[in-house]
């Protein structure tokens, strides 16, 4: 039977299909550098959402260094869109001493207002770094240049995250190349 017309949730968990507002879908979460490359890949089903997945993608990245020593596993900095900004990714970011540009939702907001003083004050939000967030959006651009990547042909999502870690190594090649040229 077709899984668009079993939305009981009988999908197998190695494929990583889930049902949301577009129908059948698999969603990716990416972390990438300054320069577009992805640092971190995860694949989930479509219905799960981004706030959640945060930590777990952070927790992924590891970047060798030119030397010796351990990767570094830290980002500088992380920027995010609305998609975000929960109490809970706030405190890990804290936690690991990263500091975030992530801006506030308008409920969030109206519901900080709204406890006056125990409100708290709002979180830190700067709008020039928050400028360079498009760098992740033109990584999962460059990714999706894969068709099969783009509309998902993959049967499991471990197939379909081999692809993606196929591609983003190219990216990375590719980056590297331009650069040293």
């Amino acid at each position: 039977m077709s899984n668009y017309k079993n939305p009981a949730g009988t999908e197998p968990p190695d494929h990583a299909i889930g049902r949301s507002r577009g129908g059948l879908t698999t969603k990716v979460h990416l972390a990438a550098d300054g320069r577009g490359r992805p640092l971190a890949v995860l694949v989930t089903a479509g219905n799960v959402n981004d706030t959640t997945m945060m930590a777990a993608v952070l927790d992924l990245i590891a970047v060798a260094r030119t030397g010796p020593g351990r990767p570094r596993t830290r980002p500088d900095r992380v920027l995010a869109d609305k998609g975000y900004p929960s109490r809970a990714n706030r405190r890990y970011l804290a936690a690991r001493g990263i500091p975030a540009t992530i801006p506030e939702k308008a409920d969030h907001a109206a519901g900080r207002l709204r406890r006056g003083s125990r409100g708290g004050r709002p979180p830190g939000f700067d709008p020039a770094a928050y400028r360079q967030r498009n760098t992740v959006e033109r990584c999962f651009n460059r990714l999706k240049q894969w068709r099969g990547i783009a509309m998902r042909s993959d049967k499991t999502a471990r197939a379909y995250r081999a692809g993606i870690a196929l591609a983003a190594t190219l990216v990375w090649i590719k980056t590297d190349l331009i650069n040293t040229a």
